[in-house]
């Protein structure tokens, strides 16, 4: 579990330096246009890309954490047994969502890569923004299911 921690401390880290990053750049953006007349023409194509990454990575940990949205109103009324079976059946639906998206979005990513498509303004290669939505959604399935298997071992309250 040591390990799973410290993949989700990197994930946060990740995602925070990206966010920091695209603040920094859109600072810049705003000196640049404002003050010198001159604004970073790709700046907004970054920021996007930067913001992908930071949704499509930080989901993974939020999912880790079981923090994600949910409509849980009814849920709570429930007995605990019946919510305890609506949660495995809420990861595991996750986790084959997660893999679906994977297997039919990573063709797009190889496609990208063979073409060697690249973004218009910056002329970053689209396979790397593209890659982000894929390995999130693996970190996530990943992530959500140590917790599901995590929750099986943990002793529950009588």
């Amino acid at each position: 579990m040591i390990f799973i921690r410290g993949l989700v401390v990197a994930i946060e880290a990740l995602t925070a330096v990206l966010m920091l990053i695209a603040l920094a750049l859109n600072t810049a953006n705003i000196v640049g246009r404002y003050v010198f007349f001159r604004p970073i023409a790709s700046a907004e194509e970054i920021m996007l890309f930067l913001l992908v990454g930071t949704v499509f990575l930080g989901n993974a940990m939020v999912a880790f954490e079981g923090k994600q949205l949910r409509m849980d109103v009814i849920l709570h009324a429930l007995p605990p047994e019946m919510r305890r079976a609506l949660d495995i059946a809420a990861d595991l639906t996750m986790i084959a969502v997660c893999a679906i998206l994977i297997v039919l979005g990573w063709p797009a990513v190889q496609m990208l890569v063979e073409f060697d498509q690249r973004s218009q303004a910056a002329e970053i290669p689209m396979a790397i923004p593209q890659a982000l939505v894929p390995i999130g959604l693996g970190l996530n399935a990943f992530l959500v299911g140590v917790r599901l298997i995590a929750s099986f071992r943990a002793p529950r309250p009588c």
